[in-house]
């Protein structure tokens, strides 16, 4: 399909160049299934998709905003791009990091602080869609009983603070919510798209005593987890939702940081018309075309798509596709 550049407007969807980071648990699925990188042998364990961070910022791939950073796009038009009620609350800076994770090996048991508990004032509250997963793969939620502090800390020292963790077998579709101060960890064999707010800081618990490539244990933060974790054993980081339904939005979690609804889109056209807030498309299987009358272009599984507020009406075309839309 030919692609409109747009060449004065500063307000039209938006795809980016995604910015990858090679780690010491990655892989070579992102390069396999999505054709990300140009290296096969790299262990890229995450592919940023929307980032607006110091640590990593995307670059706008077409158009007039073409080589531009997200954050000087959102610049150019804060209220277009990002919503009046967004901006209202964020100022001029993209209050979500998407992701995708490819854990060749298991990441280390981690916890996250909440926007009160974090040294920048943003915590990190997050979820979890499984694009793909190996037989057996699992994802750590959660504590399987409930401890106190100063069990913790004794397992901590003995290492046997995953015989309190709670495990789940995970298979294509399914969706976990992780709200900051849960204690949680990705397995190996799992490929996911991540939803979070806008933050990188991570309380590293446990790493198996795993090595770097220099031979260098990784620093663990104890003493930081302690403070922020949640001790509770809830069992609502499950998300349910149909995923018999066709051609209309089901909701996966709706929270104060972010709304993702899955949507599967079958032989006919979906229609994007927020105003009030930035909208993002996630293709998680098959493939997609969308035009807001001016841009056309294409869309496959493992890529992104910005609508910003502006954008009145941007209509999605697919025969049979899973998407995720994010949104404020």
């Amino acid at each position: 399909m030919a692609i409109v550049k747009i060449m004065s407007n500063s307000v039209y969807p938006l795809t980016f160049r995604p910015v990858l980071k090679e780690k010491i648990w990655g892989g070579q699925k992102l390069h396999e299934i999505f054709g990300k990188g140009d290296n096969a042998t790299a262990k890229v364990g995450e592919s940023w998709e929307i980032a607006d961070l110091e640590e990593g910022q995307s670059i706008v791939k077409e158009g007039a905003l073409a080589g531009k950073t997200l954050n000087e796009a959102i610049v150019s038009d804060p209220e277009g791009l990002l919503g009046k009620k967004v901006y209202n609350v964020f100022g001029p800076h993209f209050p979500l990091l998407i992701k995708f994770i490819d854990a060749a090996s298991d990441l280390s048991i981690q916890v996250h602080p909440t926007d009160a508990t974090s040294p920048t004032g943003v915590g990190k509250t997050e979820m979890w869609y499984i694009m793909q997963a190996d037989e057996g793969a699992k994802l750590t939620v959660g504590f399987n009983t409930k401890i106190t502090k100063e069990e913790y800390d004794e397992r901590i020292d003995n290492l046997t603070i995953e015989e309190v963790m709670d495990e789940h077998v995970v298979e294509e579709g399914d969706s976990f919510f992780i709200n900051a101060g849960r204690i949680h960890a990705i397995g190996g064999g799992v490929l996911l798209a991540e939803i979070q707010q806008t933050s990188d800081v991570t309380y590293r618990v446990y790493d198996y005593n795993r090595k770097d490539d220099d031979g260098n244990l990784r620093d663990l933060h104890v003493k930081e987890s302690r403070e922020v974790l949640d001790f509770e054993t809830t069992q609502d980081f499950k998300l349910d939702y149909d995923r018999s339904a066709k051609n209309e939005a089901q909701i996966v979690k709706h929270h104060t940081y972010f709304k993702t609804e899955w949507v599967n889109i079958q032989e006919q056209a979906y229609t994007v018309e927020r105003t009030d807030s930035f909208t993002i498309i996630i293709v998680v299987s098959g493939s997609l075309s969308f035009s807001d009358g001016i841009t056309n272009d294409k869309l496959s599984s493992g890529e992104t798509l910005l609508i910003p507020a502006a954008n009145k009406a941007v209509h999605l075309e697919a025969d049979n596709c899973e998407i995720l839309e994010v949104y404020l």
